[in-house]
């Protein structure tokens, strides 16, 4: 007899697809400011370098839109070891 299967694999490498081209712009874009002022528009999921001498030495301050709130994108400060390049 005839079975009808499911189409789950076009719906999963559709999801996939989805997922990947709304994460890849604010993962592939990383900036780097002197002054927290001097961030502008800050987006979910970018994360911008800012080299103000606030954080110990070997490390810079990372400024980071975490979730979204009524007012707009919530950033979140850390500091994280510098690394040369």
């Amino acid at each position: 007899m005839f079975r009808s299967q499911p189409l789950r694999s076009p719906l999963i490498v559709l999801g996939a697809a989805a997922l990947l081209a709304v994460a890849t712009p604010a993962a592939a874009q990383q900036l780097q400011v002197f002054r927290e002022q001097d961030i502008t528009e800050l987006r979910l999921g970018q994360k911008i370098l800012v080299d103000d001498g606030s954080c110990p030495n070997g490390q810079i301050k990372e400024v980071t839109g975490s979730t979204l709130s009524a007012s707009g994108v919530v950033a979140t400060v850390k500091c994280i070891p510098r690394v040369r390049r």
